[in-house]
């Protein structure tokens, strides 16, 4: 059962920590310190049920659906090519860390939206939660998958936690210009690389 848990943890964790929309959101949010606790319960809730999902069933099922993950990796490359867009177009931009000010304060309506279209819309979020993640739990015992899915709540929670509430730690270096743009500039690189990798998904 140990083994079992361990293995949830160590695939899900290996997964989730590589910086994609979703992650640098909530490390954005983390920054500026606006909504974190909201922003990271959202997470962990949408990872567990899409992890559920996939363990107990639909992740077997879409590992052998060839036309759907076509279809998921054709939506994703587009999803992540606009998303590097975006971030190219913000590293442009002379922005800085202003905590204090108030005027920058996100809306709570728009905090959830984007955490939703971060997650829902961005078909990478199913590759890794329902596809990979999944499709490893959903060929493990049945009776030993609950401690599966368990190792892969606590690597999610882990994770989003310490992402959303670790970040305070680099405010000193968000307060320059310079450094939101290096973030810009990485997310984007990411995106267009993570993009790139889903064509090899399609056959």
């Amino acid at each position: 059962m140990f083994d079992i848990y361990i293995q949830g943890f160590i695939v899900t964790i290996s997964l989730i920590m590589a910086i994609g929309a979703q992650n640098a959101y909530v490390l954005k949010l983390g920054l500026l310190k606006q909504h974190v606790l909201m922003a990271v319960s959202m997470c962990i809730l949408f990872d567990i049920f899409l992890i559920s999902i996939g363990v107990f069933g639909l992740g077997y099922f879409i590992n052998d659906n060839q036309i759907l993950i076509n279809a998921v990796a054709f939506f994703g490359i587009a999803f992540l090519c606009f998303y590097a867009f975006t971030s190219f177009k913000a590293a442009l931009k002379n922005e800085s860390l202003e905590i204090d000010n108030s005027i920058n304060t996100k809306p709570k309506k728009e905090v959830i939206t984007l955490v939703i279209v971060m997650t829902f819309l961005n078909p990478h979020t199913y590759l890794d939660t329902i596809v990979l993640i999944g499709g490893i739990g959903a060929n493990v015992l049945d009776e030993l998958k609950i401690f599966f899915l368990l190792g892969s709540i606590t690597a999610s929670a882990i994770w989003f936690i310490a992402l959303g509430f670790g970040a305070s730690l680099l405010i000193p270096f968000f307060k320059k210009p310079i450094t939101w743009k290096l973030l810009d500039i990485t997310t984007g690189t990411l995106m267009l690389y993570i993009a790139y990798s889903l064509i090899e998904l399609i056959k």
